[in-house]
């Protein structure tokens, strides 16, 4: 059910198929199903699709524009910025983004187990590890967990960032969205029974969703991504209070100078779930579970 080849980890139980790659910041970059269907989005100019890097890329820091854009499931600490030491100044990231992760593999009869543990963070304080399980069904579990490796008190939250293609996304619970950034415009978005629907279109932009109960869902291609986690009713959320978030982009004619000069490699869909903001003193953890599952036609 593990098979190593070179830098890349895959975990195949005959209904999905991950493929992990530790020293790019243990990301997930490809989610396919048995028929070859590719559930996320990678940059095929930088990674071929045995998810080989095409040309070496050093750890780097600097603005959005300077970024590295893999693709895939990430983690990363939020909140996110670049004016105060309790932000998150990346991507880029040589070490929890871009950073060489750890590997520990386990696997028995009915499942494979893989962890990612990062480097710890001057910055953040923080070591992130991320924990892959994936059974017999056509899903997989992950586990994700930030430790306070520093001699200081910090306070973060868990951020879990997955990449797809164009696609409709729909975010459950009550139609309570907020608008938090935009690079063109604010998404579109429109209420449904139980939820927010938001449509493929062409925009850079980002929405929160304070009021989602845990369960968000990509559809394209005939194949529905799900996600779903427990949120805390009574904690406080990073991004003015997001438990979920949906940021869309695509190619512009030139670098957006207001976003530090990113510019979008492709129309990309980025399903986000957080956790709630902890305070963790030096030793301590925050823990974020994460079930996906895959449904196709």
């Amino acid at each position: 059910m593990i098979d190593r080849d070179g830098e890349v980890l895959w975990l195949d139980n005959g209904l999905v198929r991950l493929g992990l790659v530790p020293a790019l910041g243990g990301r997930l970059l490809s989610l396919s199903t048995p028929d070859g269907r590719e559930v996320l989005w990678r940059n095929e100019k930088l990674l071929t699709d045995r998810l080989e890097l095409r040309q070496e890329h050093q750890p780097h820091g600097g603005s959005l524009g300077d970024w590295v854009n893999y693709g895939g499931d990430k983690t990363w600490p939020a909140p996110q910025g670049w004016e105060r030491a309790d932000q998150w100044a990346g991507p880029p990231d040589p070490v929890l983004d871009s950073g060489c992760y750890e590997v520990t593999a386990e696997q028995t009869a009915d499942s494979a187990v893989v962890t990612l543990t990062s480097g710890d963070d001057p910055r953040t304080g923080l070591r992130l590890t991320r924990r892959f399980e994936l059974g017999g069904g056509s899903g997989y579990r992950m586990t994700l967990t930030a430790r306070n490796t520093s001699a200081r008190t910090v306070r973060w939250a868990l951020w879990n960032v997955t990449q797809l293609g164009p696609g409709e996304v729909r975010v459950d619970g009550p139609a309570e969205v907020t608008e938090l950034l935009a690079g063109t415009a604010f998404p579109e978005w429109h209420e449904v029974p139980g939820g927010v629907r938001v449509p493929v279109q062409d925009v850079v932009g980002k929405l929160g969703f304070p009021a989602a109960t845990g369960r968000i869902t990509h559809t394209a291609d005939g194949l529905t991504w799900t996600q779903t986690f427990a949120v805390d009713e009574d904690a406080e959320y990073p991004d003015r209070g997001s438990r979920a978030e949906v940021w869309l982009e695509c190619p512009q004619p030139r670098p957006l100078a207001a976003l530090g000069d990113l510019d979008p490699p492709a129309r990309i869909v980025e399903c986000e779930v957080l956790g709630p903001l902890t305070t963790l003193a030096p030793g301590e953890v925050t823990t974020l579970t994460i079930d996906c599952t895959i449904e196709g036609e």
